[in-house]
């Protein structure tokens, strides 16, 4: 059988030969970028989209800006996210820390080094590894990967992990096999979020599927249950 690291780039390769480049993520700036990593928790980016939409035609869409407006304006502004009363407090909490921590300025906190960020983003309630790991990677550019929902059921049901596998072993074991390349992460996990919605679904659509005889489970019986 092959080792780890070439089942991963044979999987990166067999997704990128089907579906090419996600242009991922989708925004103009990287506080753009961040405010959608909130807004996207549990919902679809076309509900994001709508979202942002209305923030940006406030001309209010910036840190300072989003902080200034009342809870419940905010609220209605990102309605279409759904949650919009929990999102609201999640967002402005991130917001309050990088207007308490780095007086407002995106590109300072920025500045800091990536365990530093992501012990902040962490720090921050409502803010998960998911959320925290996807602003540094789309938002800052340092190389870290995300891992989702979609990131385990593919690897589990082709054999690649096990059932008590933590966040962070999952990513640790992308990282460890992997150069260390935010173009690379960025795009690989953008292509599992992509087959994940595809194919790899509750029910597996495993006929047509570019991994479907892709990794170790390739030696054993096609998958056939949730």
């Amino acid at each position: 059988m092959a080792n780890t690291q070439q089942y991963l780039m044979e999987m990166y390769q067999l997704l990128y030969e089907r579906f090419g480049p996600q242009h991922w993520w989708p925004g103009d700036t990287p506080f753009e970028v961040m405010v959608g990593a909130v807004l996207t928790q549990n919902t679809n980016w076309t509900n994001v989209e709508k979202a942002i939409k209305n923030l940006k035609s406030t001309g209010r869409f910036s840190v300072k800006g989003l902080l200034d407006m009342p809870e419940e304006t905010l609220a209605a502004l990102i309605r279409p996210a759904g949650y919009y009363n929990l999102k609201t407090k999640r967002l402005r909490n991130l917001l309050e820390m990088i207007m308490r921590d780095y007086d407002g300025r995106l590109e300072a906190f920025f500045d800091e080094d990536t365990s530093t960020m992501r012990e902040k983003l962490l720090s921050i309630k409502g803010i998960g590894p998911e959320t925290a790991d996807s602003i540094i990677l789309y938002a800052a550019e340092r190389p870290i990967f995300v891992v989702d929902a979609y990131t385990y059921r593919i690897l589990s049901r082709h054999e690649m992990v096990t059932d008590d596998m933590s966040y962070e072993d999952l990513q640790e074991l992308f990282m460890s096999h992997l150069p260390e390349d935010v173009q690379l992460y960025n795009e690989f996990h953008a292509l599992i979020v992509k087959t994940g919605k595809s194919f790899c679904r509750k029910t597996p659509l495993c006929e047509n599927c570019p991994l479907q005889d892709w990794g170790p489970a390739r030696y054993l019986p096609k998958y056939t249950e949730n």
